[in-house]
């Protein structure tokens, strides 16, 4: 069964199809041949805009982890011989505080299927049974629905090609990079903060934790890198724009929600 022909579906990547071409449209005096990947660019700017209040969240929820972190190393001190009262003892804490380790997901999990359209969109010929005309449009010579990985398969690639993939990834990697020392409190790009009086005690080896996975997916910064070489070119427009997106919101919020 063709997941891309089940009518929902079909109805959804239709209505993108039709956002996205009439944004090309309204772009193209403006900017040409490169209208459409400036409308995949102004798609995902305003996904990201929308979900401005979830960051908002996130960041609330990073001051109020790293604020009760002491507390959960009391816990774990206090049960480290009991590991089912100690996830308890965590889950009633982050209950207590309005948060979760898990926090972190969101943001990522909300994208997911704005991330799969914009992918079928360059990559189906056939659009709810019409033709795919956005897989006609190009950036710098490169057409949109290319991938890096496709290019070289399918023989010697062009320059060109090449040079507009490799900025693509190196700039993902970069601006990963960047994320994570971003993330790191008391890092370069950190908002400086004064020094603690008393430091928090050391966790209890071995004791379980319940992981912040706002952290544990910092790193999925560079494997979108490794992601862009093999999804279309418009995706990977995308998926530049919003780990770019995510670094100056974390900047920004950084500096209004604090983390010790």
């Amino acid at each position: 069964m063709d997941l891309y022909a089940f009518p929902p579906i079909a109805a959804v990547i239709d209505g993108a199809y039709t956002l996205l071409m009439g944004l090309a449209g309204l772009l193209e005096p403006l900017l040409g041949g490169a209208a459409a990947a400036a409308s995949v660019v102004l798609v995902t700017l305003l996904v990201r805009a929308a979900l401005v209040p979830v960051g908002v969240l996130l960041a609330k929820g990073e001051q109020t982890r790293a604020r009760i972190a002491p507390k959960l190393q009391e816990l774990q001190r206090k049960h480290a011989n009991n590991p089912e009262r100690l996830q308890r003892e965590f889950r009633a804490l982050y209950a207590e505080e309005g948060t979760s380790p898990f926090a972190g997901c969101l943001p990522m999990l909300v994208q997911a299927p704005v991330v799969g359209i914009i992918y079928a969109l360059f990559i189906l010929p056939v659009v709810n049974g019409h033709p795919n005309l956005l897989l006609d449009q190009t950036l710098l010579g490169v057409p949109l629905g290319h991938s890096l990985v496709g290019t070289i398969g399918a023989g010697v690639p062009q320059p060109l090609d090449l040079l507009v993939f490799a900025g693509l990834v190196v700039a993902i990697a970069a601006v990963g990079f960047l994320t994570l020392r971003a993330a790191r409190p008391g890092g370069p790009l950190a908002v400086p903060r004064p020094a603690a009086t008393s430091s928090p005690a050391p966790a209890v080896p071995g004791a379980p934790a319940m992981p912040d996975l706002s952290k544990a997916l910092l790193p999925l910064h560079f494997l979108t890198a490794g992601i862009a070489m093999f999804v279309p070119l418009a995706a990977g427009l995308y998926l530049l724009t919003t780990v770019a997106w995510t670094l100056a919101q974390r900047l920004v919020l950084r500096r209004r929600y604090p983390i010790g």
